[in-house]
C-alpha cells in the first residue's frame, strides 16, 4: 500500500510567524497521517537555521491498543525550476515502525534556510513552495496487548515483624504470617520449617507472597523490592535476602540451614 501526502502551495512568508504547519489529514487503512513542518526549525530539539519536516500518525488516541504500522517513508521538496525533488529517506530504504510510543519520523535539519531561501535553487518561488511525503505501508498489525505503568510517588517503606515461640516444635508444612499492607497491596510471609523444594530436609524456606493475587487484573504486574530477614537476637548479625516483587510468590528454598539455625534465636 502506498500513498502520497502533499503539503500544497504554502505561502512561506506567513509560516515564519508560527512554529509549525500541519497538512490536512490523509486517511489510509485504519491510521491517518499528517505532515508537520517547522519553518524555522524544531524548537523542542533546539534546531535553528533549518526547516524541520516529519510525518506523524495523527489519530493515535483513537487506535486500538497494541497497534503498529511498518512503512517506508520519503519526504520531498519540489525544485520548481528543475521540476525535481529533494528527497530524504532512510539510507538503506528500511521500513520504519510507528507505534504508540513512536508516532513520527522525519528530519529535524531537512534543509538549511539559506539554501531554501536562495531563489536560484527553485525551492521557494514567488513565496510558494511544495513539500510532500510518499508512504509505502508494508504491514499494519494489532496485537491487542499493551502495558500501562503506574508508579507510587514517595512510596512508604513497610516493615512487618513475625515472631515465633517454640520454633523447634513447629510441625506443619507451611506457616503464614498475618496479612499486612504495603504499596496498596496485601502481602504475607510464608515459612516452611522443614524446607521446600531444594531445601527440603536441610534448610528452612522463606517466601513473600501476594495475599490478594487472585484479585489482580489479568496480566498485571507489580514492581517492587523487598528484604526478608531473620534477626539474630544475640549478636545482631542478621541474615537476609533481597529480591524483586513476586507476581505470586518469591523467596528462597534454602534460606538458612538447620545447622546454622540451631545456634540462633530468631525473629522473622
Amino acid at each position: 500500500m502506498s500513498t502520497t501526502i502533499f503539503g500544497g502551495d504554502i505561502a512561506f512568508a506567513l509560516l515564519i510567524l508560527s512554529s509549525y504547519f500541519q497538512t490536512p489529514l490523509t486517511y489510509y487503512a485504519y491510521t491517518c497521517r499528517k505532515l508537520v513542518l517547522c519553518p524555522s526549525g524544531n524548537k523542542s530539539k533546539n534546531v535553528k537555521e533549518h526547516i524541520s519536516l516529519c510525518l506523524v500518525i495523527a489519530n493515535a488516541s483513537g487506535l486500538c491498543r497494541g497497534w503498529q504500522v511498518y512503512a517506508v517513508v520519503q519526504l520531498f521538496l519540489l525544485d520548481q525550476k528543475k521540476d525535481k525533488y529533494l528527497i530524504v529517506q532512510d539510507a538503506l530504504g528500511r521500513e520504519r515502525r510507528f507505534h504508540g510510543l513512536k508516532l513520527e519520523w522525519g528530519c529535524d535539519q531537512y534543509i538549511p534556510l539559506t539554501v531554501f531561501n536562495d531563489a536560484s535553487n527553485g525551492y521557494l518561488v514567488e513565496d510558494s513552495c511544495l513539500f510532500g511525503a510518499e508512504v509505502f505501508v508494508c504491514k499494519e498489525t494489532i496485537t491487542g496487548k499493551g502495558e500501562c505503568l503506574s508508579m507510587i510517588k514517595d512510596a512508604p517503606t513497610c516493615k512487618h515483624v513475625w515472631k515465633f515461640e517454640g520454633f523447634s516444635k513447629l510441625n506443619e508444612e507451611c506457616y503464614e504470617s498475618k496479612v499486612f499492607i504495603a504499596g496498596d497491596h496485601k502481602w504475607k510471609i510464608q515459612l516452611y520449617p522443614k524446607g521446600r523444594r531444594l531445601g527440603t530436609g536441610t534448610h528452612f524456606s522463606l517466601f513473600l507472597a501476594l495475599a490478594n493475587f487472585t484479585t489482580l487484573v489479568p496480566g498485571s504486574k507489580i514492581y517492587a523490592e523487598f528484604i526478608l530477614r531473620i534477626l539474630d537476637q544475640v549478636q545482631a548479625k542478621h541474615i537476609g535476602g533481597k529480591g524483586p516483587s513476586p507476581q505470586q510468590q518469591y523467596g528462597w528454598p534454602r534460606f538458612m540451614s538447620f545447622t546454622y539455625l540451631n545456634l540462633q534465636a530468631v525473629v522473622v
